[in-house]
């Protein structure tokens, strides 16, 4: 491109020159040569005109290659789902005529699909989500065109989707899902040009989005206890910083429970430690059941988990124990009989800062077990709460 440009450079300043040189013979001739010298102008001011236009093209070319040539190194450089998923569908919505675009990973799982969008609300981006065609195949491009009966009969005035056009985003052995971009422009109908736009996108985005999608399982994995299949230690202590930050900043209310298993050690004894694994998994699985979306459940070691409980207040967690404690004891854990818990409760503090808050919730469970077991101690009160 660089190339390109100085050579249409070099062409306009030859053409100057030639243009002065006329000029000059012009002024030493007579007037028959006035014509041909116009003739020969005229020409060039036109063959000007071209090159300048070229010269503009060419310009706006190298710029468009180079913002893909940025999309494409940001994607290959990130290992973020997030930010490669954003900026797959930033390139996406600079195609010229799209007003929003969609990028949907069906989980092969058969679980929910992974949906992310620019220019749509989620519940429309899943109305809009493309599958691919019903035989299976897998198609280059699918052109979509959408009509509305209220608004052609005139019931309704409103700027609505109109067209679409979805390619396949390439994996390393199977497709991914589609890059879909949509326009609300009446009438508007997307070119080969258009496709091969989006398919060169799609190329560049598919490894990069299979790459992150990789690294945040592969994170996930990382970030939970093998045994549980809750957060583990380290996942625990990370949040809780997060948290505990977040909460001082905004001056948001944040919760902690520490518990663990009464007990547990002659259970254990009792019935061995491979049964026992298996008590502490039954456990943990009525613990995920009863806690909200917003909460994290945690394994913080041995028979003693924690449970974050953001934008809550001590009630909250009160609340929470008492549901958890219920789950557990209301019906025997495998071979373990019929278990209760103890725990310890904290609202974080102005003074707080992340191992004090964790530090005064697990005092708060060691008084519990001090004054009975099977009860809840606050860490902000020295109340006593029964089972």
């Amino acid at each position: 491109m660089t190339t390109v440009l100085i050579g249409i450079s070099v062409g306009l300043g030859a053409l100057v020159v030639l243009l002065l040189a006329l000029l000059v013979v012009r002024w030493r001739s007579d007037n028959s040569a006035d014509e041909r010298v116009a003739e020969v102008v005229a020409t060039l001011n036109a063959r000007m005109d071209e090159l300048s236009r070229e010269l503009a093209g060419a310009l706006e070319r190298a710029e468009e290659e180079g913002r893909r040539s940025r999309i494409f190194g940001g994607l290959a450089g990130s290992i973020d789902l997030d930010d490669v998923l954003s900026k797959t569908l930033e390139a996406a919505g600079a195609l010229e005529g799209a007003d929003a675009a969609l990028v949907m990973l069906p989980d092969p799982q058969g679980g929910k699909p992974l949906v992310a969008t620019l220019g749509l609300s989620v519940e429309e981006a899943e109305r809009h989500a493309i599958t691919g065609p019903p035989d299976g195949r897998l198609a280059r491009s699918i052109s979509m065109s959408y009509t509305y009966p209220e608004l052609e009969r005139g019931e309704r005035d409103e700027v609505v989707i109109s067209s679409g056009l979805a390619v396949p985003l390439p994996g390393e052995t199977a497709t991914l899902g589609y890059l879909t971009v949509f326009t609300r422009a009446k009438g508007h109908q997307y070119s080969d040009d258009d496709v091969r736009t989006l398919e060169t996108l799609a190329v560049h985005a598919g490894p990069a989005i299979e790459n992150a999608h990789r690294f945040r399982e592969a994170r996930q994995l990382a970030d939970l206890d093998a045994l549980t299949g809750l957060h583990n230690r380290r996942f625990f202590h990370e949040t809780l910083a997060r948290e505990c930050a977040r909460a001082h900043r905004y001056e948001r209310k944040l919760s902690l429970i520490v518990f663990d298993l009464d007990d547990f050690k002659d259970v254990n004894d009792r019935i061995g430690h491979l049964a026992g694994d298996s008590v502490l998994a039954e456990a943990a699985e009525r613990v995920r059941d009863v806690v909200r979306t917003s909460d994290i459940a945690c394994r913080v070691g041995g028979d003693e988990f924690a449970v974050i409980l953001p934008e809550s207040a001590i009630g909250d967690a009160d609340q929470l124990y008492r549901r958890i404690q219920n789950a557990i004891s209301s019906r025997p854990l495998g071979q373990g009989g019929k278990l209760f818990l103890s725990a310890g409760v904290a609202e974080l503090r102005a003074e707080d800062d992340p191992v004090s808050f964790f530090q005064r919730a697990d005092d708060a469970l060691y008084r519990a077990k001090e004054a009975g077991k099977g009860r809840v101690v606050s860490a902000n009160s020295p109340r006593l709460g029964p089972a």
